[in-house]
């Protein structure tokens, strides 16, 4: 029989029994889970599969047909002697050879033996015999004629051990086989069964920890089956491999400048760098060192690309460009999907990109909640980004050739964080600049070295040119610091300080309104900064009816509410639906697939909106789309009301644009109050701009004093806020509101306290 060893480290169960340091086998129970572990369960598993023996459950005891045919051919006696053993083993495992045989004897009659002396009956030992051979036949006879071989078969057991199934398995052992018992719940079940760990020994490492839930074989084996699935999708591997940030000495943009050739000299991999750099190190050199570092980049004949802000998404002209199918499995599409990468110039650097396509893709698709068609898009943006920029990265390409990625602004979706981790592995230095520590960027990589500065700097464009280089005095950093205390978390805002709002409707008394209606929005209930974007509270009603019939005193509630921001609009409709309109020619080709068409719009030659702020212009077509998302209009998404609204939109009146312009988020906000005293419904040009206004953050409130259903026909829902104030009167007329007197009907105070009275 062959003694158990000790190991030294978990690859000696693969070493063959001649070359292994002390001759003997191996029988250890695992109660712990590491990543060593995981990796060293998949090949011992794949060697058991193939040459051994995998037992997943108990294994099952003979049934009646099992012994039957042990009866049958052997017949039911028993004799607890070796020679007995060794002719029932002739006969019913005729393909051991004598020295087999005879460590299965000795080791079977030494098992029995001992559970004579622990006082078992001899029908006892018979009734173990007969199990142990049955077992033997079933379950184990591929491995007999191995056993004590050079090459040792292998048993993996998973699951509490039975008492039975120990003393066979320690069988199989002493006569030459390696086992691995896999413990999933710890060691107390097994110390029942041997509490002295008398027949094999308990694997000690650091660092181990309770086994993953639901672990188990089965999931080991699918996950070999994945990883072959996965290694077709490789093809031909290339020849050199991403050596990234090993050799960095962790100073960020003196890493990307090191030249090349002194990075490293080991032609089996390319040095690359993948940094973020957050904050500044130092405010008065930073644009000056960045444009230095494009111009030592440039001059030194590297390829070189700058991105600022964002990665413009994919056009419908590159989706186009990318051959694809439809998909029922990962790995159908992803080879499908890969065969758009091709450089024939040089086909090693096709194989580093399909390669590295496919790892990106393969991690990407172990995420939670991911799903097929999500992974194909997203593998489809970047097929479509690549593209874009490889001629200027890649053209002329040579394995010593390491160009430059810098993105200014970091990434701010996953679309942009997995083309960074693509890039990121490619021949290339990978820059992503976050100076301004408000802005976060998503990205996420175990390759990715960061590096942090204390230092925040609101700049967003990378300065390219001389001209951009813009360098602050001291002074104008020391008040930007002092404004960053000032107007952070205090209540204090500076003038513009915010480029996005969002929009929370009041729902109010009839009498707050006047209370409300011209303070700064930063007093209202409900207002809030929230990461760079103001919850706005406003107002927005339909007042119907005049108060205790009273028209005097109602046209002067009208006026006390116009202020110099307020437009005023005296009669339906405001704008009519034959009124020309420049943009509804170009509305079709600035909405496509549910998305508004940016930079089609900003670009055309009739945009009207070129000279308002860059930020204002973004958030009013932001407010645009919400718009047509929402479906805030009747007919949207039925019966193209979506062109009415785009074409309506980009043809505001000129004094609601300026005051569109001017609005500051946290001050006060304009207004619009829109009077309809007649029997006109107002027009859907008319209710496109009320809901629009409405959305960008004015106040609103209609006068009707007829209580008419005016103004609700084009809205799809319930959108405005209704007080009814009083009777309901018809075929008044608007006065002149400039003409008449604030104090003229209003009562004084002496008529206030004893009114009551009366």
């Amino acid at each position: 029989m062959l003694e158990h060893k000790k190991i030294r480290n978990l690859s000696d169960y693969f070493v063959e029994l001649n070359s292994r340091q002390n001759k003997g086998v191996y029988f250890y129970r695992i109660n712990g889970y590491s990543e060593e572990i995981s990796e060293f369960i998949k090949k011992y598993y794949d060697v058991a599969r193939r040459t051994g023996v995998v037992i997943e459950g108990k294994i099952p005891n003979p049934d009646e047909k099992n012994l039957a045919y042990y009866n049958e051919i052997m017949g039911m006696d028993f004799q607890m002697s070796m020679e007995f053993i060794s002719t029932s083993l002739k006969k019913w495992l005729p393909r051991m050879n004598d020295f087999q045989r005879q460590n299965m004897v000795t080791s079977i009659y030494d098992s029995l033996d001992s559970m004579r002396k622990a006082g078992k009956t001899e029908n006892m030992l018979k009734n173990a015999y007969i199990k142990f051979m049955c077992w033997l036949y079933y379950k184990f006879e591929r491995i007999v004629n191995q056993l004590g071989e050079n090459n040792i078969p292998k048993i993996l057991y998973e699951g509490d051990i039975s008492n039975y199934e120990l003393m066979l398995i320690s069988i199989l052992s002493n006569a030459g086989c390696d086992v691995i018992l896999l413990q999933y719940a710890g060691d107390q079940g097994y110390l029942k069964v041997d509490p002295s760990s008398a027949l094999s020994d308990n694997l000690q490492m650091n660092g181990l920890q309770p086994f993953p839930q639901g672990y188990c074989i089965k999931m080991v084996r699918d996950e070999i089956q994945n990883e072959m699935n996965n290694e077709r999708l490789y093809g031909t591997r290339p020849n050199i491999a991403n050596c990234t940030n090993a050799w960095i000495k962790g100073k960020g943009i003196d890493d990307i400048r090191e030249s090349v050739t002194l990075r490293g000299n080991d032609s089996h991999f390319f040095y690359n760098c993948f940094c973020r750099i957050n904050g500044a190190d130092d405010k008065l050199t930073y644009t000056n060192e960045l444009f230095q570092l494009q111009q030592e980049i440039r001059n030194s004949k590297r390829k070189l690309v700058i991105v600022n802000e964002e990665i413009p998404k994919p056009t419908p002209e590159e989706i186009a460009g990318i051959k694809r199918s439809n998909y029922t499995k990962q790995d159908q599409m992803i080879i499908n999907l890969a065969s758009n990468i091709q450089y024939t110039a040089n086909i090693e650097l096709q194989r580093i990109m399909h390669k590295t396509f496919v790892d990106v893709i393969l991690a990407e698709s172990q995420k939670k909640g991911g799903n097929l068609n999500k992974l194909t898009n997203k593998a489809v943006y970047l097929l479509c980004w690549l593209k874009r920029y490889m001629p200027q990265l890649f053209s002329n390409w040579k394995p010593s050739d390491v160009g430059c990625f810098i993105y200014m602004g970091g990434c701010k979706n996953d679309n942009e964080a997995l083309f960074m981790r693509f890039l990121g592995r490619l021949p290339l230095d990978v820059l992503i600049l976050c100076p301004n520590l408000n802005t976060k960027c998503c990205l996420e990589d175990k390759l990715l070295y960061e590096v942090n500065y204390a230092e925040s700097l609101s700049i967003t464009r990378y300065p390219e040119e001389s001209s951009q280089v813009r360098i602050g005095t001291v002074a104008y950093h020391a008040e930007r610091d002092l404004d960053t205390l000032m107007y952070q978390d205090t209540g204090i805002y500076r003038n513009q300080q915010y480029g996005k709002a969002n929009v929370i409707n009041l729902q109010t008394m009839y009498e707050e309104i006047k209370i409300l209606w011209d303070q700064e929005l930063k007093y209202r209930p409900s207002f809030s900064t929230v990461d760079g974007v103001v919850n706005i509270p406003v107002i927005f009603s339909k007042i119907s009816g005049v108060k205790d019939g009273l028209t005097a005193q109602y046209w002067v509630s009208v006026k006390e509410l116009i202020t110099e921001d307020t437009i005023l609009i005296k009669s339906a409709p405001y704008i009519q639906s034959t009124a020309p309109n420049p943009m509804k020619a170009f509305s079709a080709e600035f909405y496509k697939n549910g998305k508004l068409q940016r930079n089609k719009i900003k670009n055309h030659p009739k945009y009207p909106y070129g000279i308002l702020r860059e930020e204002m212009q973004e958030f009013m077509l932001d407010k645009l789309q919400l718009l047509i998302e929402q479906k805030l209009i009747n007919g949207i998404g039925e019966n193209g009301t979506e062109y009415t609204v785009i074409a309506q939109i980009l043809n505001l009146p000129k004094d609601i644009i300026r005051m569109i312009q001017k609005f500051d988020f946290t001050k006060k906000n304009p207004k619009l109050i829109y009077i309809n005293t007649g029997e006109t419904v107002i027009s859907l040009e008319d209710s496109i701009l009320a809901a629009f206004l409405n959305l960008i953050g004015f106040d609103i409130i209609f006068f009707v004093p007829t209580g008419y259903q005016s103004i609700e026909k084009h809205f799809a829902r319930n959108l405005i806020e209704e007080h009814q104030i009083g009777e309901y009167k018809y075929d008044m007329q608007v006065p002149d509101l400039n003409s008449l007197s604030l104090n003229s009907t209003r009562p004084t105070w002496r008529e206030k306290i004893f009114k009551r009275g009366n």
